[in-house]
Formats: structure tokens, C-alpha cells, sequence
């Protein structure tokens, strides 16, 4: 035999610091495939057919946050909802209680429907949350709020998408979903006022519109247009020429600081950057935009209360508030009084971390907030308190539910006497106040975790 001629397989393996080599240069190709350029003009290209999806129907576009915010110009945007994939992978299926996403209910009856706009990773056709997570959603509406038309009452899926089987097992989830919305006692009578009419849904995406017969401005129904905005890519990334399928998800990874409503401003400058220039360009935005002089965040009160607040950080310097609770804040920037010397409100900063740090944090500063509460408010019931963190969507959510679930009563009002028994259905009543309120509201697993342990694990007074 030949000795130049391999005689075993391992004869055959490249030695391993060529391997090396060749796998560096896969993850570089890969890198430069998935770079912020190639995201943001792929972007630009999704935006166009949304663009297209929005003009066949005639509705007002509407962000399935975070990832459909990229896609839509604000000039254009009606508002968002926050439907989550997770609620419909497979085996998972909920209807979520932290996002009733009723915001959208109004909009809809004003304009005969909406189209929800999201994307999804290389590979699938349609994001979970367009395919189950809002068709769940649905059929719950449906069947509360127009329980005599039991013709919409059958969930609605995507055509020869999901298996039967699953579609069966979603199909019988949806009575305990319904009776869940009931138990949180909102008024049902009013939500339908707000909808008028049930919804029927379609789908809109590079493969198909379906169905083509509904049409917007019915006298029967709503037309809720569930838009996917990529174009469905089977290979890698660096088989597309550059285009990035789902090119707006997962931001915080990838997009240097710079938001939706930034990009859509100085999209035309932006995309004329070549990719060195990019992290440099970004940057100089971003200061710009933070030395920019404009309107701090609104503070949202939380009905059916009359003195309670939810925002960010940046609300806090605003005037009208009697008592501010930080969530964020070291309890040693504490200041009693403003830059020009004024009294400002009484303050009780936390000093938590964020993300999850953050939650187990809350937890154990729940005593504190009780105790704060309980002193200024049993005083006086109307004193204004704000309650605040960096995002205003989730610790500070959290305290505020632990307050309304201590102290407020059905119709808003401050008890001084805490309420010794609280469960996960109350809990989830009065999380549903403040979800109707501001419905950006998001508080993690962790945080609403921390929350119920203080409530449902205190001892008896």
C-alpha cells in the first residue's frame, strides 16, 4: 500500500490548531453576519413590508413589544401590546394575568381591528406569540365578554401550522383561562363596551394573508391582523447576503444603546454608516438625546385609587407628590430638600439592584415599605405617594402591589387596618388595577414571587 495514502480515519482530522483556525473563521463570518448594520438595513426591509401590511388593511399598526417597535415608524405607531412567546411554547400554554393587554380593546373599536406587529428568529414562520399566545388570548375575550355568540368561540390558529393534537389541548385550556378572567371581578360589561364587537383574526407574512375574505369595519367583529414582519430564512445567516431574520429581537444585546424611536429619528443618517463608524455614531446620538432638554416621564395613577402613582426614577424631581418611594435609589442620596433649598416630598429610598438581584432585594424591604406607609398615610388617606425604579415596569410594580393588597379596599381607599388575610387570587386582582392603568407594567417572576412571599408568608397579628 501506498504510505502516502491515509490508513486510518483519525489519518483524515485536521491537526487541531488548523480546526482551531477554521472555527475562529466560522465565528468571525458569523459575527460579521449578524452585525448592527446588516441588522438595522434588514430592519429597514421588514419595515417596508409592515409598511405594505398596514395599507392592504387600512389599521392602525400596533408593536407587539420589544421586538415590533423596530419595525414600525412612529409617526405610525397607534400603541403596543406585550404578548410573550413564552406563554405559548408548546406544553406552556397560559393566558397571562401580569399582560391583559386591554389597552387594545378601544383602539380596535374605533378603527374596526388593529395589526399586531412582532418577528421571530431564523427558521420559523411566525413567532409563538402570533400563533398561539395571541389566539389564546382570543378566544378568552371571546367567550367573557360575548357569551351568546358561540361561534367565536373556537380558538383561531394559523392554517396547517400547529398539530391537531395541540390545537386540541389548547382548545381545552380555555375554560379555566375564562373563569380566571372572571375571579379577577373587572367589569366585564365594560370591556365589552370598549371591544363592541368580538374579534376574528388573520395573518399576515411572507408566505401567505389569510384569510383574504375578512375585512376591516365589520358590523360582526374586529379584525385583529397578527403581522409576522421577517422574511422566513431556512439557512445561516451568512447564506442571506446580510439580511437577518428577526433583526430587531433582543436589542440589549446587539444595538449599542440605541431604541426604536432613535433609529426611526435619524434612520437615513444611520444607515449610511459603514459598520466601523457605527458604535461611534450611536454614542454621539445617545448624548445628544440625554442633552436634550424635553418633558420628564408622566407619573400614571393607579385607579380606583385617587393618591396612588407609578413611574421612573426621573418622575421623582418632578413637583406633586407628598411621599416618594425609590425602589432604585442608595438610602444615602436621600435629600430633604431640592437644589434651591425647598422641602421636597419625604422619601424612602431602597437601594435595590436590578433584574433579579433586584427581586430578591424587594423582598426583603417590603417591611420598610409597610411601615412607611402605614405612618404618613394613616395620618392623611389623600397624601399623593409615588411609587418608582429605573423602569417604573417592575419593582416598583411590585411595591405598589404589596401596598394595595395591605391597605386599599375595593373601591380605592386607604385602610389603616392591614388586611391579615391576602391569597393569589387577590393578588391577582389588585396586579390586574394596575396592569389596566399601565399596561407597560411588567413586573419579573422573581419580583411578583418576592411580593407573594411577604404577603402570604407574614405572621398573624
Amino acid at each position: 500500500m501506498d504510505p502516502s495514502f491515509p490508513v486510518s480515519l483519525s489519518a483524515l482530522h485536521f491537526p487541531s490548531s488548523e480546526q482551531q483556525s477554521i472555527s475562529q473563521t466560522l465565528s468571525a463570518l458569523r459575527r460579521s453576519a449578524l452585525s448592527v448594520t446588516n441588522r438595522l438595513h434588514s430592519i429597514e426591509t421588514d419595515a417596508q413590508f409592515v409598511a405594505e401590511v398596514a395599507a392592504h388593511y387600512g389599521l392602525p399598526l400596533i408593536a407587539n413589544e420589544r421586538c415590533g417597535s423596530w419595525y414600525i415608524d412612529p409617526a405610525v405607531k397607534t400603541g403596543s401590546v406585550y404578548f410573550k412567546s413564552t406563554d405559548g411554547h408548546t406544553g406552556q400554554w397560559d393566558f397571562s394575568f401580569r399582560r391583559l393587554n386591554l389597552q387594545v380593546l378601544s383602539i380596535a373599536r374605533e378603527h374596526g381591528g388593529c395589526i399586531i406587529v412582532d418577528s421571530t428568529r431564523r427558521g420559523k414562520l411566525m413567532p409563538d406569540s402570533l400563533s398561539k399566545t395571541i389566539p389564546i388570548w382570543t378566544a378568552v375575550l371571546n367567550r367573557a365578554l360575548f357569551p351568546d355568540e358561540p361561534a367565536m368561540h373556537s380558538v383561531q390558529f394559523p392554517p396547517n401550522f400547529l398539530p391537531e393534537s395541540e390545537e386540541s389541548q389548547i382548545e381545552r385550556r380555555i375554560d379555566s383561562f375564562v373563569k380566571s378572567l372572571t375571579d379577577l371581578n373587572l367589569s366585564l360589561e365594560a370591556l365589552k363596551a370598549q371591544l363592541q364587537r368580538p374579534i376574528r383574526l388573520a395573518w399576515a407574512n411572507r408566505a401567505y394573508f389569510h384569510p383574504t375574505t375578512l375585512l376591516k369595519n365589520s358590523e360582526e367583529y374586529n379584525l385583529f391582523v397578527l403581522c409576522s414582519a421577517s422574511k422566513r430564512v431556512h439557512g445561516a445567516e451568512m447564506s442571506e447576503g446580510g439580511y437577518i431574520q428577526g433583526a430587531g429581537d433582543d436589542s440589549e444585546s446587539w444595538a449599542l444603546g440605541l431604541t426604536p424611536p432613535l433609529f426611526w429619528e435619524h434612520k437615513t443618517e444611520i444607515l449610511r454608516r459603514s459598520e466601523e463608524d457605527m458604535p461611534g455614531f450611536i454614542s454621539s446620538l445617545l448624548q445628544q438625546e440625554r442633552g436634550a432638554k424635553g418633558e420628564q416621564g408622566q407619573a400614571v395613577r393607579i385607579a380606583p385609587t385617587r393618591n396612588l402613582f407609578l413611574g421612573v426614577t426621573a418622575d421623582v424631581s418632578g413637583a406633586g407628590f407628598d411621599l416618594v418611594v425609590d425602589c432604585n435609589s442608595k438610602p444615602e442620596e436621600q435629600e430633604p430638600s431640592d437644589g434651591d433649598g425647598k422641602i421636597g416630598p419625604k422619601r424612602l429610598n431602597l437601594g435595590c439592584a436590578s433584574a433579579k438581584l433586584g427581586s430578591r432585594d424587594l423582598r426583603k424591604h417590603l417591611d420598610r415599605v409597610r411601615a412607611f406607609v402605614r405612618e404618613h398615610l394613616s395620618a392623611n388617606p389623600e397624601t399623593k405617594l409615588l411609587i418608582c425604579c429605573e423602569t417604573g415596569r417592575d419593582l416598583s410594580v411590585g411595591a405598589l402591589l404589596a401596598i394595595l393588597c395591605l391597605f386599599y379596599d375595593e373601591d380605592g381607599n386607604f385602610c389603616a387596618d392591614e388586611r391579615k388575610s391576602i391569597g393569589k387570587q387577590f393578588i391577582r386582582q389588585r396586579l390586574a388595577w394596575i396592569t389596566l392603568c399601565k399596561p407597560d407594567a411588567n413586573p419579573s417572576r422573581s419580583t411578583l414571587q418576592s411580593v407573594n412571599a411577604f404577603l402570604m408568608e407574614r405572621p398573624d397579628y
